[in-house]
């Protein structure tokens, strides 16, 4: 996207630390996401991308930092563990339903059928009534191509099914930001372009959007900025060409060459 001036901002982490044990995974990352960014987090397994996605919304509870949705700021206080909690649970879950995630393994309910599945969040949390729910949870499993499935139950759809299924749960939540953990990941090669579709779909949409991927060309066709993380800090942060063909770093200069 252009000038983020213009924009409002959408989410900003500032200072996340966290440690397992004396582990320390992630060392103080800051990070800004304007209205309609699409930011891919780049890394070596081990670098924390996945830890800091998943401290957006205390899935895994920092033990430093601030975090905030749009203009509004998560309020955390220290537990006994040295972890950060949230000092409201009512303020989390109305986070939560501003900030959908998309995992790796999809996390769908397999004892619900797929409408089911997308229309629980928005009559429960959002309080949606059910015949609104459905038509929406109608119309984004047609966005994704997956109408004709409405009714079957997750284990008889394919890996790339079932995480397009995934996303439009996450959308019928109508989040402020996406998050996708490695979305591709646990999908078989062949199945990894049907995802990677809508995705694209969304970035051109205007989505705001976090991506943890291994999907370097998809990275570099969609963000608006990349970030690459080495041993819990950001080691660069750029435009894709910047990042992708003229890093400053030595070490992001080394991990490119080595996925070309």
């Amino acid at each position: 996207m252009s000038d983020s001036a213009n924009r409002p901002v959408a989410l900003t982490l500032e200072n996340i630390h966290k440690s397992y044990g004396s582990l320390e995974v992630l060392k103080g990352v800051s990070l800004t996401a304007y209205d309609g960014d699409v930011i891919s987090i780049l890394g070596s397994s081990g670098s924390g991308k996945s830890t800091l996605l998943r401290c957006v919304n205390l899935l895994e509870k920092p033990n430093q930092g601030t975090i905030m949705v749009g203009d509004e700021k998560l309020l955390l206080k220290p537990g006994k563990s040295g972890e950060l909690q949230a000092v409201s649970n009512r303020q989390l879950e109305q986070l939560r339903a501003r900030v959908g995630f998309v995992f790796q393994n999809f996390n769908l309910w397999p004892h619900r059928t797929i409408i089911q599945n997308i229309t629980e969040g928005p009559t429960q949390v959002l309080k949606i009534k059910k015949d609104q729910a459905i038509s929406e949870a109608e119309q984004l499993l047609d966005k994704v191509g997956l109408l004709d499935k409405k009714d079957a139950y997750p284990a008889n759809l394919s890996g790339g099914q079932r995480q397009r299924v995934a996303i439009a749960r996450a959308l019928a939540m109508r989040p402020r930001v996406l998050l996708f953990d490695e979305p591709t990941s646990a999908l078989d090669p062949e199945l990894v372009n049907e995802v990677l579709a809508v995705m694209h779909e969304l970035a051109e949409e205007g989505r705001t959007m976090l991506i943890v991927t291994h999907e370097m060309r998809f990275a570099r066709e969609v963000s608006s900025q990349v970030v690459f993380l080495h041993q819990g800090r950001i080691e660069e942060i750029g435009s894709p060409e910047q990042v992708f063909d003229n890093p400053k770093s030595e070490r992001v200069r080394d991990f490119m060459s080595s996925h070309r």
